[in-house]
């Protein structure tokens, strides 16, 4: 992140239904990671959408067990 700005990382399934929020708060600037814990779900297609300050973006993401 280049400045401090509100971020919100989700993932949804390919319905569109919310699966988890993995963050949503204030961060600093520089690099950030978050862990996804995916016990419970099926090995599949999901999306993920992670939106900061006027960014906003929405990516598929495979899960594998």
């Amino acid at each position: 992140l280049p400045v401090q700005t509100m971020v919100e990382l989700s993932v949804f399934d390919m319905n569109g239904k919310k699966i988890t929020t993995l963050i949503k708060s204030k961060l600093n600037p520089g690099i950030h990671s978050v862990i996804f814990d995916a016990e419970g779900l099926a090995s599949g297609m999901y999306l993920y959408r992670i939106k900061g300050g006027s960014f906003e973006e929405t990516k598929k993401l495979m899960l594998l067990h």
